[in-house]
């Protein structure tokens, strides 16, 4: 099995040249995102309409957990609304005033 190969030389260490055939960076592990309990998250629904040629959408924030989990749920956010939206740098944009629907679902998941 072939070794993986690195870009950069941070991941090799001190190493950075090596002659000998069996001599093989050896790659730390990555840290596995830990899944946060939903009902221990605080997160703020808001409304706002600035910056966005008057349109009004609802933000939601505060969420702390992995990114597959992000974006589940800005996507389960906008079937249950009904509407179009994005999910981006930690805040879920969902098109028009939907406050009361999002927390409505938030409150019954915990």
């Amino acid at each position: 099995m072939k070794p993986k190969k690195s870009n950069n030389l941070e991941s090799l260490g001190n190493l950075v040249f090596s002659t000998h055939p069996d001599r093989v960076p050896q790659h730390e592990p990555e840290e596995e995102a830990q899944e946060v309990n939903p009902s221990s998250m605080l997160l703020y629904i808001g409304r706002q309409s600035k910056h966005r040629a008057g349109k009004t959408v609802t933000l939601v924030t505060g969420f702390t957990g992995s990114e597959d989990a992000f974006q589940e749920l800005a996507r389960t956010l906008k079937n249950r609304c009904g509407t179009g939206g994005s999910a981006k740098d930690g805040e879920i944009i969902l098109q028009g005033d939907c406050r009361e629907k999002v927390k409505e679902f938030l409150d019954s998941i915990g």
